[in-house]
């Protein structure tokens, strides 16, 4: 970490109030880009979705849970793994206590892995987690969303994934897709966001932006390398000793 200056406190405001300024400019962006998201063009949903959870069988109509308003988290999750992606768990601690929220805003919130239910109850159930979380296993569901990829595909080396062909490191990837249910019952996918794009879920980051050191990630070989399980700090425990969530050049 860099060393600061230290000055009097009229100058530390006079800094401050400067950066306010560039703190509400991007504040004002931010809306607009809102906005503008808002704004987007939809998709209607022709395909039949289905599900395994605590209820059962259930559609993707059946995730709205009655609200008009549907956000998909696409958790790391596959069928041969002995436990969720750690990263994927970090980003599903701060979703837990949103649901009550995001409910009295007219949105319901999945979590939606390729494990097989009982894999996924048993994670659940040690994580503490409340949220509905079902298993899309032998559902084209996870494909059509650019979350998972055939063994094809990673041989290749390439991906279609955050809208474009790259190189990934897993089968299975993050993402945060959007859904709407209209009036007559239609269902229309009206946004996804990958990658980077999942952070402003992450208040951990948001709290980490703010002290002096930040996230502290630059001598990571990558950024979210630190990140485990929240029941495993004390020991950095991993149980898939080949980590398949983790980028091959750690391993």
């Amino acid at each position: 970490m860099k060393t600061h200056r230290t000055v009097s406190r009229d100058e530390w405001l006079a800094a401050r109030v400067q950066h306010l300024a560039k703190e509400k400019e991007l504040t004002r962006q931010r809306d607009e880009l809102a906005r503008q998201r808002r704004n987007l063009p939809w998709v209607k949903i022709e395909k039949r979705y289905e599900f395994e959870g605590r209820a059962g069988r259930t559609t993707l109509a059946d995730l709205f849970e009655g609200r008009s308003q549907l956000v998909v988290y696409h958790f790391m999750f596959g069928p041969d793994w002995h436990e969720g992606c750690p990263s994927c768990s970090f980003v599903s601690d701060h979703l837990d206590g949103a649901v009550a929220h995001l409910a009295a805003r007219d949105v319901s919130l999945a979590v939606v892995s390729r494990a097989p239910w009982p894999k996924i109850d048993a994670f659940q159930k040690r994580m503490g987690w409340r949220f509905n979380w079902v298993s899309s296993y032998g559902s084209e569901f996870n494909r059509d969303f650019h979350v998972w990829f055939t063994k094809d595909e990673m041989a290749s080396g390439r991906v279609d994934y955050n809208y474009a062909r790259q190189a990934f490191p897993s089968e299975e990837a993050p993402g945060m897709t959007v859904f709407f249910r209209d009036t007559n019952g239609d269902l229309f996918h009206t946004y996804s966001t990958y990658g980077r794009g999942v952070e402003p879920f992450v208040g951990t980051y948001m709290v980490l932006d703010l002290v002096p050191k930040g996230r502290d990630e630059d001598h990571l070989a990558f950024t979210m390398e630190w990140v485990r399980h929240h029941d495993r700090y004390r020991t950095g425990e991993l149980a898939d000793e080949d980590r398949p969530y983790w980028p091959a050049e750690t391993r």
